[in-house]
């Protein structure tokens, strides 16, 4: 898909992931620094991994999908709330299903106005996050980014990187 935020009648989007770790609120605050300067928007995915779906009892995964949905949902009310104190936006929200790299890179080729992935890493002994983890070690969304796909910049926000630090990137 190529890409045209930059287009009339587009705007860019950033993307960024709204999980169960902490760095997510850092990534909310720089994207909606960002979507203020640019003039763009904010979409906000949530990735629910529903485990076992072979199970025998489809009535336990049903109610295992229908939890998982609600948690999604109030997971990115707080996050659509984030943004909306800092930049007075309303983002885009989407819930996807399935494997993160996969499902991220599906709504960056399904939406040609995302213009940029943001990432923010943990400041914490257990290393930066799991999505910056994943894009370092296994390389595999960058690649499929960078090789197979229109560019689309990563940006993955240092450790420890507070309100003051978010806003001389700007």
């Amino acid at each position: 898909t190529q890409r045209r935020s930059d287009e009339t009648g587009h705007k860019p989007k950033c993307l960024v992931i709204v999980d169960d770790t902490a760095e997510w609120d850092r990534a909310v605050y720089y994207a909606s620094r960002w979507a203020i300067r640019v003039g763009g928007g904010v979409v906000m995915l949530r990735i629910i991994e529903i485990e076992d779906q072979n199970q025998q009892w489809l009535g336990v995964a049903d109610i295992r999908r229908a939890e998982a949905e609600e948690a999604a949902n109030e997971a990115l009310d707080r996050a659509s709330g984030r943004a909306n104190g800092i930049a007075a936006i309303t983002p885009e929200r989407v819930i996807r299903e399935g494997d993160p790299t996969e499902q991220i890179l599906d709504v960056i080729d399904k939406d040609p106005d995302i213009s940029m992935l943001v990432l923010a890493a943990s400041p914490g002994a257990e290393g930066p996050g799991p999505l910056v983890t994943l894009h370092e070690a296994k390389t595999a969304l960058s690649r499929t980014i960078f090789e197979e796909r229109p560019p689309v910049p990563v940006r993955a926000g240092p450790a420890g990187c507070g309100k003051t630090n978010n806003e001389r990137a700007k």
